[in-house]
């Protein structure tokens, strides 16, 4: 029995272990999905650190409390809280948390990632850049940003920009998708079965080394899909919408749907950083994303998706635009700064 403790001077939401050669980390706030907050990221980050130097300390594994998932993201409603009550240095959390990812991805030892279960947003980018991302039948993974009036940050738009139209349509309809998409989107490696997980993690504890193991058979349901490929091309968003909302399959109709139901501002930004995206480095746009981040915390939907999808959950958010076309490149260009 392994002996998972928080690190001293910090909560039990994370807890850490030593398993002879290996490192744990795991997530501990099961009710909540194993959201992310402030102080988890930064117990994370030490241990992180810690453990770079520690010779006695070959490999690691992340993996998350609780049979809901690895983790649900940010914990965006006590965010939220903060926001509104003034606390503008609640929005340094979203700085420390892209240094984190930045921290795994260039990690000096190999990182296992268990996405079990629900895997979104911040969850995402403490998994998705690791040496070896498995996920389980039970995976349910998505980037839902759009539907609060953000984008997909902690660095994922590196990955969707170069997963062609199926990274296009998840970022900008923000849905979640099972293990056969996860894997065909570039956010993990494999699906194996928990007998087969449990395999890996002890041999990593014995010190074998981690290998990319061959996963179990996978159908995805998305990938591959003619009227993605057909509709999501180009630079133009409202020509991407024009596609979808006319073309034969009623696949791309519901798309088009769920895409008009999402933030204006949000879709038409995420378009745009995608792009922006294909020609930059996975620090790059963690980089792009701190400067992002608090920007979009002034914009006219952020609150108001969080209060609509979260707080309230009435799911009735009212978007400062009414439809993506009523969005301007300049106003994009806002966002950006450039």
């Amino acid at each position: 029995m392994i002996d998972f403790e928080p690190r001293p001077g910090h909560s039990d939401e994370v807890l850490f272990a030593r398993d002879r050669a290996s490192g744990r980390i795991r997530l501990n706030r099961p009710r909540a999905i194993n959201a992310l907050n402030p102080a988890m990221v930064a117990a994370i980050s030490a241990q992180l650190h810690d453990w770079a130097t520690d010779d006695a300390v070959h490999n690691l594994v992340i993996d998350g409390a609780g049979d809901r998932g690895l983790c649900a993201g940010g914990d965006i409603k006590a965010l939220h809280a903060a926001l509104v009550a003034g606390d503008r240095g609640a929005l340094d959390f979203w700085a420390d948390e892209y240094a984190m990812n930045a921290l795994i991805a260039n990690y000096r030892k190999p990182i296992l990632t268990v996405m079990d279960g629900i895997v979104m947003g911040g969850g995402i980018g403490l998994a998705a850049y690791g040496a070896f991302r498995v996920v389980t039948a039970r995976s349910q993974v998505a980037m839902p940003e759009v539907r609060i009036g953000f984008f997909p940050d902690v660095g994922t738009r590196f990955l969707l920009a170069r997963a062609g139209a199926l990274g296009t349509h998840l970022a900008l309809t923000g849905e979640a998708v099972g293990p056969g998409d996860a894997i065909a989107v570039g956010f993990a490696d494999a699906l194996l079965s928990d007998e087969r997980i449990a395999q890996v993690i002890e041999g990593l504890a014995d010190d074998a080394p981690l290998r990319r193991t061959v996963g179990d058979p996978v159908t995805a349901e998305l990938a591959g899909q003619t009227w993605l490929e057909d509709c999501y091309v180009g630079d133009d968003l409202t020509a991407v919408l024009t596609r979808l909302e006319s073309h034969d399959d009623p696949a791309a109709g519901r798309a088009a749907a769920t895409i008009r139901s999402r933030s204006p501002l949000s879709v038409a930004i995420t378009f745009e950083g995608l792009r922006r995206a294909g020609q930059m480095t996975l620090l790059e746009v963690l980089d792009a994303d701190t400067v992002l981040a608090p920007r979009l915390a002034d914009s006219p939907d952020f609150l108001e998706g969080i209060r609509a999808q979260i707080v309230d959950k009435d799911h009735d958010p009212h978007w400062h635009h009414d439809r993506v076309e009523d969005v301007t490149t300049d106003e994009i260009t806002h966002w950006f700064g450039s």
